[in-house]
């Protein structure tokens, strides 16, 4: 005989009520955690991922049968059956096509969005007030083959004494699995091709100083055992898992805050759905000041200049992205029929 469904219930988030039905469904087959697992989870990191979230448009990854089910992004917030309260912000894609997403208010749209079957949030590094120019520059350290994560440790603690010497606070995080995200954030004045130059200008820097552990190089095939700055994570229409959020893996791990001097003892595994709301509880939240200042990222618009001066202009954009004004070409260098032999 089968066991007996459980019951929906109706919990209060954030002074709305959030339905959360099939609290049962396991969506973490390895750990065991079910829905409700990852309901609650959200509901008690709520002030860590709230100022993650608080005001972005956010792309929602769901998986509504668990982690080895089905997955797809949903960008667009249907426009039946949401509760009135639930928020959106219309932005635009690089094809010239909008969508009203996600954008969470309080809590109760990310327990609404649990509940949805949503275990990733993407959001945008902009705010519903101006939806076309980022308040948040995002260094994602990525771990080639052959490297790991202490390497990617590495080159955050060379990019830690780079923004020392710009006089600007990094906030770094553990991706949820072998690389590092540091944000900056920035005062809402440019566009993203700008801070996308920007970024790529900090990148080139950090290379530079480290040309052994760092590449900016676009093509796998150049990069060889190194940590990749993905500078295209600025382009507009890329986006990170947050902090607090969740990773689809079998682990269940979690994106997380942590201090700079902590991060070289870390081990990115022993942060999951159940030991990062103790964390939280215990020792708060280490972005707790990310929002006190933005910074003026003219310095490193400085920096593009003067690279630009010197014949690194601007660098390839995403396979999907249009092409853009001043972009190279878009060929993988050992098939580039053009490239001098």
């Amino acid at each position: 005989m089968g066991g007996t469904k459980a019951a929906a219930a109706e919990i209060e988030v954030a002074g709305h009520t959030v339905r959360l039905t099939s609290p049962e469904r396991v969506i973490f087959p390895r750990r065991g955690f079910t829905k409700a697992d990852v309901f609650h989870y959200y509901v008690a990191v709520g002030e860590g991922i709230m100022r993650a979230l608080r005001d972005r448009p956010t792309t929602l990854q769901r998986f509504p049968e668990g982690v080895e089910g089905e997955m797809f992004f949903q960008k667009r917030v249907p426009t039946r059956g949401v509760p009135p309260w639930v928020r959106t912000a219309t932005i635009s894609f690089p094809s010239g096509r909008s969508a009203a997403e996600l954008c969470p208010a309080d809590l109760a749209h990310v327990a609404w969005a649990a509940q949805m079957g949503t275990i990733v949030f993407h959001p945008w590094p902009v705010r519903a007030a101006d939806v076309d120019r980022p308040d948040e520059l995002r260094v994602d350290l990525d771990p080639q083959p052959g490297t790991d994560f202490a390497d990617a440790v590495a080159a955050a603690g060379e990019l830690r004494g780079l923004l020392d010497e710009l006089g600007v606070t990094g906030w770094p995080k553990t991706s949820g699995g072998r690389g590092v995200h540091v944000y900056l954030r920035i005062a809402p004045r440019w566009t993203f091709t700008e801070v996308r130059r920007a970024t790529i200008a900090l990148a080139r820097e950090l290379e530079r100083r480290r040309p052994e552990l760092v590449t900016t190089a676009w093509w796998k095939e150049q990069r060889g055992a190194r940590v990749f700055v993905d500078y295209n994570q600025m382009a507009r229409d890329r986006t990170i898992a947050c902090a607090y959020s969740l990773r689809a893996n079998a682990r269940a791990t979690v994106s997380t805050p942590v201090t700079w001097d902590e991060l070289p003892d870390v081990d990115p595994d022993d942060f999951d759905l159940r030991t990062v709301p103790a964390r939280l509880a215990e020792r708060g939240d280490p972005h707790a000041g990310i929002d006190d200042a933005g910074w003026d990222i003219t310095p490193l618009l400085e920096w593009a200049d003067r690279d630009a001066a010197a014949g690194q202009g601007d660098m390839p954009y995403p396979p999907d992205h249009p092409k853009m004004p001043g972009e190279p070409k878009r060929v993988q260098p050992s098939k580039d029929r053009d490239r001098p032999r």
